[in-house]
This record gives C-alpha cells, sequence and structure tokens, in this order.
C-alpha cells in the first residue's frame, strides 16, 4: 500500500472550508496534512480539523504532496512559487493569476512540478482539449450573473460602473478571456481554464453580463472546431460567496480522487 498523498490548503474560504470537510470525513489515500490560514481559529469553525496541522502559506510545500491555492489574488505566487520550487502538485483556483504568471509553468517544466487546473465552475474541458489536438476556430463564451457576484470587480471600480438597482441585463465586458480574467479576477476563473484548455487567452472571447432576471451563474460556451461543432450550458447555484458557485469545491474533490484512483473517466 502506497501512502496517502498529503494534501495542503492554502486558504479556507468558501471553497477551502467544503474540501475541508470532505477530506476530514474521509477519502482513501488522500490525507488532509496542513492548512494556511490568516486566523487559526476560523479552522476550528471546520468539523474535525482541531488537529489538522496549521502553517504559514509558504510552508505548506514543505511536507504536502499536493497544494490546493484559494487566496485573493495578490497572494497567488505566495502558495504557488513554494510548491513549483519544490516539484509538487500545484491545484490553483485563482486561475486567471496563471496568465499573469506563466514563468510558473515554464519553472514547472524545470522542477517536475505539475499544474493542475480543476474544470472549476465549468463543463466540457475534456471535450475542448480533445478538439485542441486538431484545429480549433473559435471560442466563445457568454457569463451571466447576478448583479452582486459582479460587485467590487476591478474592471468596473476603474469604469465607475454601478450595479445597483440594475433592472435589466446589462454588458459590462466584451473581450479575450485574458482581459476578462484581469478585469474580474475573482469572478470567471472558468474563462481563464476555458482558454488554457483550448486556443489560449488572446483567441478566446468572452462576454460578461450582469443580469437581475438569473438567480444562478450561468456560463455558455461555444466552441467551432476541424473536429465538432459544440455548445454547452451550465447554471450553478452560488455558495455563500455569490461569486462562487457550489461546484467549485466538489470540482477539486474530485480532481483529488483522480489522482489516487484506480479508474480515471474523461480525458
Amino acid at each position: 500500500m502506497q501512502p496517502p498523498l498529503k494534501i495542503g490548503l492554502a486558504g479556507l474560504g468558501v471553497v477551502g472550508r467544503e474540501i475541508a470537510r470532505r477530506l476530514a470525513v474521509g477519502i482513501p489515500r488522500l490525507q488532509l496534512a496542513s492548512v494556511a490560514v490568516r486566523d487559526p481559529k476560523s479552522c476550528h469553525t471546520v468539523a474535525n480539523l482541531p488537529a489538522v496541522k496549521i502553517t504559514k502559506t509558504d510552508a505548506l510545500a514543505d511536507d504536502c504532496d499536493v497544494i490546493v491555492e484559494g487566496l485573493p489574488p495578490n497572494e497567488f505566487r505566495t502558495a504557488a512559487v513554494p510548491a513549483i520550487e519544490r516539484g509538487r502538485i500545484f491545484v490553483p483556483l485563482s486561475v486567471g493569476q496563471l496568465l499573469e504568471n506563466w514563468d510558473l509553468v515554464e519553472r514547472a517544466r524545470e522542477t517536475g512540478a505539475r499544474i493542475l487546473v480543476p474544470s472549476g465552475a465549468i463543463l466540457g474541458l475534456d471535450a475542448v482539449r480533445a478538439a485542441a489536438e486538431g484545429i480549433i476556430h473559435s471560442v466563445t463564451m457568454v457569463t451571466r450573473k447576478p448583479p452582486q457576484g459582479l460587485e467590487n470587480a476591478p474592471y468596473l471600480t476603474e469604469r465607475n460602473i454601478s450595479l445597483a438597482r440594475l433592472t435589466a441585463p446589462l454588458k459590462v465586458f466584451e473581450g479575450t478571456a485574458r482581459d476578462g480574467a484581469r478585469g474580474f479576477p475573482a469572478n470567471v476563473n472558468v474563462a481563464a481554464a476555458l482558454s488554457l484548455a483550448g486556443i489560449g487567452p488572446d483567441r478566446t472571447r468572452l462576454e460578461i453580463w450582469a443580469d437581475p432576471m438569473v438567480e444562478r451563474n450561468t456560463h455558455r460556451i461555444e466552441v467551432d472546431a476541424d473536429t465538432a461543432r459544440f455548445s454547452m450550458t451550465i447554471e450553478n447555484v452560488p455558495s455563500e460567496n455569490p461569486r462562487t458557485g457550489r461546484i467549485v469545491a466538489l470540482s477539486v474533490v474530485a480532481l483529488l480522487r483522480g489522482l489516487v484512483s484506480e479508474l480515471k473517466v474523461g480525458t
């Protein structure tokens, strides 16, 4: 029997807490080994976590095999750099930050580290990856979120765009996935993941709508390739944090299970 993979969580936000709960209940061959949080007392709000080691973010890679990042964008490298330098498996939730820190991908080639991007709140990345082995002509993603799910995004703040008392759908952004991830770092990490699976952040097109008529975070993807033409839509139930869907944490848990499972389904 191989020893279990030791999992370290950088951050215990809404997503991190749910991952921690599920690991604490028990998943074969996976062990929640360490967490890094600003306030150690917050660990006691998560069931069965009092005995888990609490450490600093940059120390997680010292004794963990896998580091799951769930931090504010400006703290991304604090978790990423040590994980890459130590040759660990790094699982980023702030996927858009990979576009701004591509040197980490280059460095991973040298250290033997792996960067595994979870599907998160999006679907069909396996189909996009398969199509990318051929020729993809275009990828377009349209995101619709309740206005509160987009509040305080840098793109809106810089342009003095207010979503208060919005009564009709409003397109707040249209452009590349790279620019969208930069302007909405806490909202459209899915667009960054989609771009990495397909034709890149500068060719993937993105629209973002603030829509008071929807209750769920909705993403529609259109792909035109030489092997297939397909469209996909997902409507995610928001978590306690309206910017994030409940499925995000479960996506990470599924990714972690896949690291140790004898059977893995999907590309």
